[in-house]
């Protein structure tokens, strides 16, 4: 059985606004699986479908087995979830925020305070459990939802944009935890981010989500390697004649305009260069930059797209607060 079941999932909201728009997905016991998109591509609706806090409009979603339709409070006893905005009560210290969430799920005392210090001792915050929660960074304060979001040992933990806001070094502290309780615990884990390394680090598998659909899954390294070799971007001033140019190069296997920029994807690509600059300089093309490069999911997301997630974030945004706004009526 596995963890996640999604079939032919939609959610619409007022005037027929499609947040999510027909996905099918399964997830795998014990998999860290990555919804990797940008703001406002259904990657939130979904998990809070999954979550039984949104009811999905058509289609089946079951989690551990269970119906999230027929059956949510029994879904709800089996998963965990940290959500994008902070929840913690920031006047309680760390300890009374966990106690306060035990009891929510009914924990006896005796195995309420085991349990707290396992997973205060899990994320590392075992020394400041007594301080007020007030007084944590941000990236202490992730860690104490995550820990909050396991103190009833789900079998399936939800974290949307688990790293959001936090600085490169503190989220890779986050990533370690989150393998940690993995390996530990055998939790299947659901994220969702906007961040490529994130999902390259890691997820055992992704799918790449935009404008309510999932375009492909697959492991990181399998999306990359799906490109057909090394990837070369050009900045030039002429993105559409340089597509055509680069559509006569032999072995060219996929090539995107996209912000200005033209990427190439092909075996050998850094032989191809000189002779793709010459060609480019006879026809009055100016070549700002060139970049040579291993394929990335940004390149990935690229191919599937036509755009860049920034340039996803920048369209996004007012399907997002359509879709805020929907929510609210």
């Amino acid at each position: 059985m596995a963890a996640i079941e999604i079939k032919n999932l939609r959610k619409e909201f007022n005037h027929g606004l499609k947040a999510v728009d027909g996905i099918d997905l399964e997830v795998k016991k014990g998999e860290i699986f990555g919804l990797l998109g940008p703001n406002g591509a259904g990657k939130t609706t979904t998990i809070r479908m999954l979550a039984t806090m949104t009811m999905p409009t058509s289609g089946i979603a079951k989690v551990c087995g269970i119906d999230v339709m027929s059956d949510p409070d029994s879904v709800r006893r089996c998963i965990g979830i940290v959500f994008q905005d902070p929840a913690l009560d920031d006047q309680l210290t760390g300890r009374e925020n966990l106690d306060f969430h035990a009891r929510m799920y009914g924990i006896p005392r005796g195995e309420r305070e085991k349990r707290i210090d396992d997973v205060l001792e899990l994320v590392e915050l075992k020394e400041r459990a007594d301080d007020l929660a007030e007084k944590y960074s941000g990236g202490m304060k992730r860690r104490l939802e995550i820990a909050r979001g396991l103190i009833h040992r789900p079998k399936v933990l939800f974290l949307d944009e688990p790293t959001l806001g936090l600085d490169a070094q503190t989220r890779r502290v986050i990533w370690e935890h989150i393998k940690k309780l993995n390996k530990r615990y055998g939790i299947t884990i659901i994220l969702t981010t906007h961040y490529m390394e994130e999902a390259d680090s890691l997820c055992g598998r992704v799918a790449i989500v935009d404008h309510g659909k999932i375009l492909a899954v697959d492991k990181p390294s399998k999306l990359k390697e799906s490109l057909g070799g090394d990837v070369i971007t050009l900045k030039v001033n002429d993105s559409r004649k340089t597509a055509d140019l680069a559509r006569e190069l032999k072995g060219a296997n996929r090539i995107k305009v996209h912000d200005g920029s033209v990427s190439i994807s092909m075996a050998n690509a850094g032989s191809a260069i000189p002779g793709l600059l010459r060609k480019a300089e006879g026809l009055g093309i100016n070549v700002e930059s060139v970049d040579l490069h291993k394929p990335t999911l940004e390149d990935v997301f690229i191919h599937y797209t036509g755009k860049t997630i920034r340039e996803h974030e920048a369209s996004s945004s007012d399907m997002a607060k359509r879709i805020m706004r929907a929510r609210m009526r």
